[in-house]
Protein backbone atom coordinates (compact mmCIF):
# COMPACT_ATOMS: atom_id res chain seq x y z
CA UNK A 1 0.00 0.00 0.00
CA UNK A 2 1.26 3.47 -0.83
CA UNK A 3 0.38 6.80 0.67
CA UNK A 4 -0.84 9.50 -1.68
CA UNK A 5 1.45 12.54 -1.58
CA UNK A 6 -0.25 15.72 -0.47
CA UNK A 7 -3.39 13.98 0.83
CA UNK A 8 -4.72 16.24 3.56
CA UNK A 9 -5.24 14.89 7.05
CA UNK A 10 -8.32 15.62 9.13
CA UNK A 11 -6.53 18.57 10.69
CA UNK A 12 -6.14 20.15 7.22
CA UNK A 13 -9.81 20.01 6.20
CA UNK A 14 -11.47 23.35 5.74
CA UNK A 15 -15.03 24.06 4.53
CA UNK A 16 -13.99 25.38 1.09
CA UNK A 17 -11.81 22.33 0.42
CA UNK A 18 -14.62 20.01 1.50
CA UNK A 19 -17.24 21.84 -0.60
CA UNK A 20 -14.99 21.61 -3.67
CA UNK A 21 -14.25 17.92 -3.10
CA UNK A 22 -17.91 17.05 -2.43
CA UNK A 23 -18.79 18.96 -5.61
CA UNK A 24 -16.89 16.47 -7.75
CA UNK A 25 -19.68 13.98 -7.10
CA UNK A 26 -22.68 14.75 -9.35
CA UNK A 27 -26.16 14.41 -7.94
CA UNK A 28 -29.71 14.79 -9.06
CA UNK A 29 -31.90 17.63 -7.84
CA UNK A 30 -35.35 17.55 -6.26
CA UNK A 31 -37.93 20.08 -5.21
CA UNK A 32 -39.31 19.57 -1.70
CA UNK A 33 -42.57 21.44 -1.17
CA UNK A 34 -45.84 21.74 0.73
CA UNK A 35 -48.69 24.13 1.29
CA UNK A 36 -48.17 25.94 4.59
CA UNK A 37 -50.72 28.43 5.92
CA UNK A 38 -52.40 28.54 2.50
CA UNK A 39 -49.29 29.26 0.43
CA UNK A 40 -46.71 27.10 -1.36
CA UNK A 41 -43.37 26.74 0.40
CA UNK A 42 -40.45 24.83 -1.04
CA UNK A 43 -36.76 24.43 -1.70
CA UNK A 44 -34.39 22.63 -4.03
CA UNK A 45 -32.07 19.93 -2.69
CA UNK A 46 -29.27 17.97 -4.33
CA UNK A 47 -28.81 15.48 -1.51
CA UNK A 48 -31.78 13.23 -2.30
CA UNK A 49 -31.34 9.46 -2.34
CA UNK A 50 -33.37 6.27 -2.09
CA UNK A 51 -32.99 4.46 1.22
CA UNK A 52 -35.34 1.49 1.55
CA UNK A 53 -38.04 -0.43 -0.30
CA UNK A 54 -39.62 -1.88 2.86
CA UNK A 55 -40.72 0.46 4.24
CA UNK A 56 -40.40 2.77 1.22
CA UNK A 57 -38.01 5.51 2.35
CA UNK A 58 -35.96 8.28 0.76
CA UNK A 59 -33.69 10.84 2.37
CA UNK A 60 -32.71 14.45 1.88
CA UNK A 61 -30.08 16.44 3.78
CA UNK A 62 -30.87 20.04 4.64
CA UNK A 63 -28.70 22.70 6.24
CA UNK A 64 -29.63 23.45 9.84
CA UNK A 65 -29.46 27.10 8.82
CA UNK A 66 -32.35 26.63 6.34
CA UNK A 67 -35.09 29.19 6.89
CA UNK A 68 -37.51 27.07 4.81
CA UNK A 69 -37.23 23.67 6.52
CA UNK A 70 -38.80 24.79 9.84
CA UNK A 71 -41.93 25.78 7.89
CA UNK A 72 -41.96 22.70 5.63
CA UNK A 73 -41.65 20.28 8.51
CA UNK A 74 -44.98 21.55 9.89
CA UNK A 75 -46.88 20.00 6.97
CA UNK A 76 -48.48 16.59 7.44
CA UNK A 77 -47.32 15.62 3.93
CA UNK A 78 -44.44 16.79 1.74
CA UNK A 79 -44.08 16.55 -2.01
CA UNK A 80 -40.79 15.59 -3.65
CA UNK A 81 -40.31 16.15 -7.38
CA UNK A 82 -37.30 14.80 -9.28
CA UNK A 83 -36.32 17.67 -11.55
CA UNK A 84 -35.64 17.30 -15.28
CA UNK A 85 -32.75 18.74 -17.25
CA UNK A 86 -34.84 21.77 -18.26
CA UNK A 87 -35.44 22.80 -14.62
CA UNK A 88 -32.29 24.87 -13.91
CA UNK A 89 -34.44 28.02 -13.68
CA UNK A 90 -36.81 26.19 -11.31
CA UNK A 91 -33.86 25.59 -8.96
CA UNK A 92 -32.95 29.26 -9.10
CA UNK A 93 -36.57 30.20 -8.36
CA UNK A 94 -36.66 27.79 -5.40
CA UNK A 95 -33.55 29.50 -4.01
CA UNK A 96 -35.03 32.98 -4.47
CA UNK A 97 -37.31 35.08 -2.29
CA UNK A 98 -39.72 32.81 -0.40
CA UNK A 99 -42.86 34.66 -1.50
CA UNK A 100 -41.89 34.43 -5.20
CA UNK A 101 -40.58 30.86 -5.47
CA UNK A 102 -43.74 29.44 -7.07
CA UNK A 103 -44.83 32.46 -9.12
CA UNK A 104 -43.98 30.91 -12.50
CA UNK A 105 -44.27 27.22 -11.57
CA UNK A 106 -47.10 24.85 -12.39
CA UNK A 107 -47.75 22.52 -9.49
CA UNK A 108 -50.33 20.25 -7.89
CA UNK A 109 -51.32 20.25 -4.23
CA UNK A 110 -52.72 17.11 -2.61
CA UNK A 111 -55.55 17.36 -0.04
CA UNK A 112 -52.90 16.68 2.63
CA UNK A 113 -50.78 19.63 1.48
CA UNK A 114 -47.96 17.93 -0.48
CA UNK A 115 -46.90 19.99 -3.52
CA UNK A 116 -45.32 18.44 -6.60
CA UNK A 117 -44.26 20.15 -9.81
CA UNK A 118 -46.37 19.15 -12.80
CA UNK A 119 -43.54 18.37 -15.21
CA UNK A 120 -41.06 16.50 -13.03
CA UNK A 121 -39.54 13.14 -13.88
CA UNK A 122 -41.03 11.52 -10.80
CA UNK A 123 -42.95 12.75 -7.80
CA UNK A 124 -43.59 11.38 -4.34
CA UNK A 125 -46.07 12.11 -1.58
CA UNK A 126 -44.20 11.69 1.71
CA UNK A 127 -44.38 12.06 5.46
CA UNK A 128 -41.47 12.59 7.82
CA UNK A 129 -40.28 9.22 9.11
CA UNK A 130 -37.32 10.48 11.14
CA UNK A 131 -34.92 13.42 11.40
CA UNK A 132 -31.28 12.81 12.28
CA UNK A 133 -28.98 15.64 13.32
CA UNK A 134 -25.75 15.38 11.35
CA UNK A 135 -23.31 18.22 11.97
CA UNK A 136 -24.48 21.37 10.21
CA UNK A 137 -27.26 19.42 8.43
CA UNK A 138 -30.30 17.39 9.31
CA UNK A 139 -30.87 14.15 7.43
CA UNK A 140 -34.60 13.80 6.87
CA UNK A 141 -35.93 10.32 6.20
CA UNK A 142 -39.22 10.48 4.32
CA UNK A 143 -41.73 7.64 4.04
CA UNK A 144 -43.40 7.37 0.65
CA UNK A 145 -47.18 7.11 0.34
CA UNK A 146 -47.65 7.68 -3.40
CA UNK A 147 -45.42 7.78 -6.46
CA UNK A 148 -45.82 9.01 -10.01
CA UNK A 149 -43.30 8.61 -12.82
CA UNK A 150 -43.40 10.63 -16.05
CA UNK A 151 -43.89 8.64 -19.22
CA UNK A 152 -41.41 10.60 -21.34
CA UNK A 153 -37.70 9.87 -21.63
CA UNK A 154 -36.42 13.17 -20.26
CA UNK A 155 -33.13 13.26 -18.41
CA UNK A 156 -32.56 14.47 -14.84
CA UNK A 157 -31.10 17.78 -13.85
CA UNK A 158 -27.60 17.23 -12.47
CA UNK A 159 -25.83 19.37 -9.87
CA UNK A 160 -22.04 19.20 -10.26
CA UNK A 161 -19.26 21.56 -9.12
CA UNK A 162 -21.80 24.15 -7.95
CA UNK A 163 -23.55 24.28 -11.31
CA UNK A 164 -26.41 22.60 -13.18
CA UNK A 165 -25.91 20.28 -16.11
CA UNK A 166 -27.35 17.30 -17.94
CA UNK A 167 -26.45 13.69 -18.57
CA UNK A 168 -24.84 13.30 -21.99
CA UNK A 169 -24.66 9.51 -22.19
CA UNK A 170 -25.26 6.56 -19.95
CA UNK A 171 -22.90 3.62 -19.92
Amino acid sequence: MTTAPGLATNQDLDPRLLRDAFGTFPSGVVALAAEIDGRPIGLAASSFTSVSLDPPLVSVSLATSSKTWPDLRRSSHLGVTVLADHHAEVCRALAGPVDQRFDSLEFTTTPEGAITLDDGLASFDCTIYREVEAGDHVVVLLQLHAVHQAEDNSHPLVFHRSGFGTLRTLV
